[in-house]
């Protein structure tokens, strides 16, 4: 039995190391492989790692993102923990999937801004959009009533995508997942619906950010099978990254 034992154990250490995990703690001062990616290519924000952790700070009312990962990344799971220092208007938090370029898809908590004519929707909510950052057009696959995420409190965040289909979740709560029925309220009625699908947004990288507020974010991490380990990106488990952005701050 012992000699069968190390025959299946051997067969399988390949398999069981197959998923990997990506990890960014803020641990030193630098950014290595981090993108910006900003709303209607907007001037940038300012990002500062600072006692480990990443103090970003943006007093405009459009989205700006880091991002990292490339067109290899699949099917994964992508957490953080982020705390809300101070508010400046109308804002949000936001965590994104399946980034390639400026397209994308994410989920935010926001008091929503409509550019252009239309006064801006009453309340905060929580939605799910899949579209260019660099356009004004995006398709809702969840919008809903809920409320922004407390001041100077931790939450955290986390969003898994595979396939066509993704689960998000605020503090192990899920919120939202593909094929839920939602109620939406358009022009005052309710209207059932689902939450949709991500149709064309298969692969891509991952991203966090924020829009007129002071946050701090900590411990990203990502995990799956299409995911490189953090050695990729020249770090350990307990590794650190170094900047290659002008605009990326070092406190």
């Amino acid at each position: 039995m012992k000699s069968i034992g190390i025959v299946v154990l051997t067969f399988l250490l390949p398999f069981s190391a197959s998923a990997g995990t990506f990890l960014e703690t803020f641990d030193d001062r630098d950014l290595e492989g981090w993108q910006e990616l900003v709303q209607l290519n907007n001037a940038p924000v300012s990002w500062e790692t600072v006692h480990d952790e990443l103090h970003a700070v943006s007093h405009e009312t459009y989205l700006s993102l880091l991002t990292i990962g490339n067109d290899t990344w699949e099917d994964y799971t992508f957490e953080f923990d982020v705390k809300p220092l101070k508010k400046h208007g109308r804002g949000a938090i936001a965590i994104a999937a399946r980034v390639k370029g400026s397209v994308l898809f994410y989920c935010s908590f926001a008091d929503p801004v409509v550019l252009g004519d239309v006064d801006p929707l009453p309340g905060s909510l929580l939605s799910c959009m899949t579209g260019d950052l660099h356009d004004v057009e995006f398709v809702a696959l969840y919008f809903e009533p809920h409320p922004i995420l407390k001041l100077n409190k931790w939450s955290h965040l986390k969003l898994s995508v595979k396939e066509k289909h993704f689960i998000f979740s605020l503090n192990g709560k899920k919120i939202a997942e593909t094929g839920d029925d939602f109620a939406l309220m358009h022009n005052g009625q309710k209207i059932e619906t689902k939450v949709g699908k991500l149709t064309g947004f298969l692969t891509g990288g991952v991203g966090f950010g924020l829009a007129n507020y002071t946050a701090l974010f900590d411990n990203i991490t990502v995990t799956g099978d299409s995911i490189p380990n953090s050695g990729e990106f020249a770090v350990t488990p307990g590794g650190k990254l170094t900047t290659v952005w002008g605009h990326l701050k070092k406190f």
